[in-house]
């Protein structure tokens, strides 16, 4: 049996504590709110009086459960006040000296069997504790922002903390209806250690002008679908919270440069950019506090404008090649009122790939999104060929074939040959270097990448990648493309992985070093993922997906690029793949599926 808590306590009335306070007490525990001064009292009070009187006015709480709720608070200034309670959370600003005089205090003023707990997201729990004459009843107890609405709650047990008080707190997450993953003391915990290399690598592709923060943001909801971009995340984070965390990160975990804070973070911090609570951060906002993003000197001008930008008409698009994604890159310009060539390698694979895009096509009438007669004039604009002399009148040129480079700088040089001047010549890859491909023809300038994603007809991201060499009228036509094809285009430059896998990757590949490290299970790093930051799918779900072989492809060519230590592929993925553990379509890879 695990201890009742009757009553607990909460120092620090921030947006953080005054959702624990509400955590607790709807779920009947009496808190002990406490503050330093009567005023931060009142704003933590009109913290949680505004968010309660939100949920009554979504129904989502009935106003004589809200009475009672806040009848539950005891509104208090100074730690005297919580000389009787059971647990006591410390949700104070991330500093280890504020917190570790926080807790002197609270070994003097609470009962000897009382819990203290720490809601810190990076400082060392044990360094927290020492401070204390009971560091065997001190824990980590991280909630996730808001915490009335994150089901997860990171449990962060020392070397020393009592198996007791560890079941105790994994007893009470249950009885708030929340999902505990217990874990030991290290820099960043889960989440964290997950999170926050990835938010410090896309800021630093805004440091160096790689792509805007508008094509960021969009590529990773997308692309991944994430709840919010990267840098929308750290504006709501706070830039300051942001680079305390990364520094401490950096400081405890090894100095992973993958955690060193991004220069441009430091800059932003000391010129007041603090985000959502400055009212600017990386996007300007409405006032301090609101979520209204405003437009400023770095906000895109609108899609309209693409055409001054000298955009090419485009009328007539060849597509080369008979797979998966040609067959969707087809369809998708068929039905957007593209006269569409089909080249492929013979009568025999034009025959299948028809097949295939009349498949997809008839799927749409049954599921009522296509109408028969939109059905019938798709396929109509589509001519199927076997010889690439039919692309010599076509405005643009998609390139879907196999990912390997000699081909493709082989077809790019026949197509210089066959396409007239002007013509765009846009290639798929998601890995190689454009400008390897362009360079094959006596026009690179009118060469781009075109990375559309799997399923190309209902995945809304195509990345437009341009080369050094490649022309603003280029880029501005496949923009407007994207635009006529119903899709969002994210310009960025030629680099490996682009936006989405340069960011996805290297997360995906520090989940596995958490896991070859037996810091936690793949289970709780799932649940981690997905619960304290709302992602579609955990870090090893998303593995399994994908293709474990996949995987390591795209993250050694990240590393062979970058030479950025931390991209080196963890081990254990390279013997996953190396036993035929490949995910999914393999039956096993992380996880077993032959017994789902």
């Amino acid at each position: 049996m695990t201890r009742e808590f009757a009553s607990v306590g909460v120092v620090g009335l921030g947006t953080m504590g005054a959702g624990i306070v509400e955590v607790f007490a709807r779920n009947g525990i009496d808190v002990v709110a406490v503050e330093v001064t009567e005023a931060a009292l009142e704003r933590g009070r009109a913290t949680l009086t505004g968010s309660t009187d939100r949920a009554v006015a979504k129904g989502k709480l009935a106003a004589a459960d809200r009475d009672a709720l806040l009848a539950r608070v005891n509104w208090q200034v100074g730690l005297e006040a919580l000389h009787s309670v059971d647990l006591v959370i410390e949700a104070v600003p991330e500093h280890l000296d504020l917190k570790q005089r926080i807790f002197a205090e609270l070994d003097r003023v609470c009962k000897p069997e009382t819990i203290l707990a720490t809601n810190t997201s990076s400082l060392s729990v044990t360094e927290i504790s020492v401070a204390t004459t009971r560091p065997n009843q001190v824990i980590g107890i991280h909630f996730f922002n808001p915490a009335p609405v994150m089901k997860l709650v990171e449990i962060v047990r020392t070397v020393v903390t009592s198996a007791e008080v560890v079941a105790d707190v994994e007893g009470l997450c249950a009885r708030l209806g929340k999902v505990d993953v217990t874990i030991n003391d290290r820099a960043g915990f889960i989440a964290n250690a997950l999170l926050f290399g990835y938010l410090n690598h896309a800021v630093s592709m805004v440091e160096a002008r790689y792509a805007s923060r508008e094509d960021i943001d969009a590529a990773m909801k997308l692309g991944c679908g994430l709840p919010m971009g990267p840098l929308a995340l750290m504006d709501l984070i706070g830039l300051d919270t942001a680079y305390e965390i990364l520094d401490t990160m950096y400081r405890r975990g090894g100095r992973d440069r993958r955690h060193a804070p991004v220069p441009l973070i430091k800059q932003m911090v000391t010129a007041g950019l603090l985000g959502r609570k400055s009212g600017r951060g990386f996007y300007t906002y409405e006032r301090p506090g609101s979520p209204a993003v405003v437009p400023d000197e770095q906000t895109p001008v609108s899609a309209e404008s693409t055409l001054d930008a000298g955009a090419r008409g485009i009328a007539k698009v060849g597509v080369v090649g008979s797979g998966t994604m040609a067959t969707g890159i087809i369809e998708v310009f068929a039905k957007a009122g593209y006269e569409v060539v089909s080249v492929t390698r013979g009568a025999e694979k034009s025959a299948k790939l028809f097949e295939a895009v009349k498949t997809s096509l008839n799927k749409g009438v049954v599921r009522g999104k296509l109408s028969e007669a939109d059905r019938d004039a798709a396929l109509g604009r589509i001519t199927w060929s076997a010889t690439l002399e039919h692309l010599a009148d076509v405005d643009l040129v998609v390139e879907a074939v196999i990912e390997e480079l000699s081909v493709k700088k082989a077809l790019f040089a026949s197509l210089d040959e066959i396409c007239k001047p002007g013509v765009v010549l846009a290639t798929t890859t998601s890995s190689l270097p454009v400008i390897d491909i362009a360079m094959a023809t006596q026009r690179p300038a009118d060469v781009v990448g075109l990375h559309f994603f799997n399923p190309a007809p209902v995945m809304p991201l195509v990345e437009i990648v341009q080369t050094i060499r490649t022309s603003a009228e280029t880029t501005a036509t496949v923009k407007a493309v994207c635009g006529e094809l119903g899709k969002t285009g994210v310009v960025c430059g030629d680099r490996s992985g682009f936006i989405v896998n340069a960011l996805l990757f290297p997360y995906l590949n520090d989940a596995v070093k958490m896991l070859e490290a037996s810091y936690s299970t793949a289970d709780d790093i799932d649940h981690a993922m997905k619960l304290g930051c709302g992602y579609p799918m955990g870090p090893f779900e998303l593995l399994d997906v994908v293709g474990l072989d996949v995987s390591l492809a795209i993250q050694r060519e990240l590393y062979l690029e970058l030479r950025e230590p931390g991209f080196a592929p963890a081990p254990l993925l390279e013997h996953l793949v190396t036993a035929g553990y490949l995910g999914r379509k393999a039956g096993r890879g992380f996880r077993d599926h032959t017994r789902r």
